[in-house]
């Protein structure tokens, strides 16, 4: 399920997401939160109780979310979370879209599809596939498994050989990791000035590093979203260098994002910035370097996140992130450090349960 502003804004904030996912509880208690803007559900316990089929209990979801936060949904309805997510991505917006279970349907539905269509295929594997024409699923699915494997690598290309058939034994995880931090900043008002918004990217760069950091993670991309006055949205993507949690270098991802989409006269409301593809640290590998600077740098990070975890996030704070003359956050917020509407972060749901009917 993927969810969008009924008047064709971007993605909800934070405090509409949360109150999506607690609307999507009504109906099943395994949602697994996919922030900023998705969401997959099991409802197959959910059907007999509600007396209806999955279909119908989307476009009951969808009436809702438009009645009480004004955000479409475009749903959908499938045997596993794979063919869920690929029938809600093609889906125009407010659609909800039926994959049928039964197997010539389902081969039917991802006949149609190129390689990059399916889930959790980036653009690297895909150019591996095409050089040997596998451009397209039919074409993928009709290729021996050994012949995935050699051009993929074993895991790579078994899992693609799944997909490639509709196979996804995925189950929908409530607490599941997030593959995704976001944190957002809202402008008091039509925020004109290109300083007042690198100083709110500052301060949610280093928001994002502080988690990533504390939760042992690192990101491989970065993504950066922002909303205008009129409410419309534009984000762009940065693969970061090496996966990382090092805040110069997801601030350094933000400003040169911020930069090239060349905002010198847009009235800007809010910005966010999202760390994707996130990977636990001890599965990552750092470029060795020496660079004494850098070395510095994450020996300072390290002493300024036990500063923020014992005196809270006030205790150290990056200079340039002040307004001049004031003491003030971004956010607008108080001297002591408490935003008024400084950096929002991104949740995630309760207890796993084992996979049936989806919805994403």
């Amino acid at each position: 399920m993927r969810f969008r502003a009924a008047d064709g804004g971007g993605p909800p904030d934070e405090e509409t997401y949360e109150g999506l996912r607690g609307l999507l509880t009504e109906f099943t208690p395994v949602v697994q939160a996919l922030p900023p803007d998705a969401a997959l559900a099991d409802v197959r316990g959910a059907l007999r109780y509600f007396g209806r089929d999955a279909a119908e209990l989307a476009a009951l979801v969808r009436v809702r979310a438009l009645a009480r936060y004004g955000v479409d949904c475009t749903v959908g309805v499938a045997a596993n979370p794979l063919l869920a997510r690929m029938a809600a991505h093609d889906g125009p917006p407010g659609a909800i879209s039926t994959v049928p279970g039964e197997p010539r349907a389902v081969t039917a539905f991802l006949a149609r599809k190129p390689a990059s269509g399916l889930h959790g295929v980036g653009p690297a594997t895909v150019r591996a596939l095409t050089t040997y024409g596998l451009d397209s699923v039919d074409r993928i699915a009709a290729a021996p498994p050994a012949t995935l494997q050699r051009i993929l690598g074993a895991s790579t290309g078994r899992r693609v050989y799944e997909q490639a058939h509709g196979i996804d034994p995925t189950p929908v995880t409530p607490n599941a990791p997030a593959r995704s931090a976001g944190a957002e900043h809202r402008f008091d008002h039509d925020e004109l000035d290109p300083d007042q918004r690198r100083r709110a990217l500052l301060t949610l760069a280093h928001e994002l590093g502080a988690r990533l950091r504390a939760d042992g993670r690192v990101a491989r991309a970065l993504t950066l979203t922002v909303r205008y006055a009129d409410r419309s949205t534009t984000s762009r993507t940065r693969a970061l260098a090496e996966p990382t949690d090092h805040t110069p270098a997801l601030t350094g991802a933000a400003y040169a994002l911020h930069d090239v989409l060349g905002l010198q006269r847009a009235r800007v409301r809010a910005v966010a910035l999202r760390a994707e593809d996130l990977t636990p640290v001890e599965h990552a590998a750092r470029q060795l370097t020496f660079d004494t600077a850098d070395d510095k740098s994450r020996r300072i990070e390290a002493v300024t996140d036990r500063a923020r975890a014992r005196f809270g996030a006030a205790a150290a704070r990056p200079a340039a992130a002040l307004d001049r003359g004031t003491d003030r956050s971004p956010g607008g917020g108080d001297p002591d450090g408490t935003p008024a509407r400084g950096p929002r972060r991104w949740g995630r749901g309760g207890p796993p349960r084992s996979p049936g009917r989806h919805a994403a």
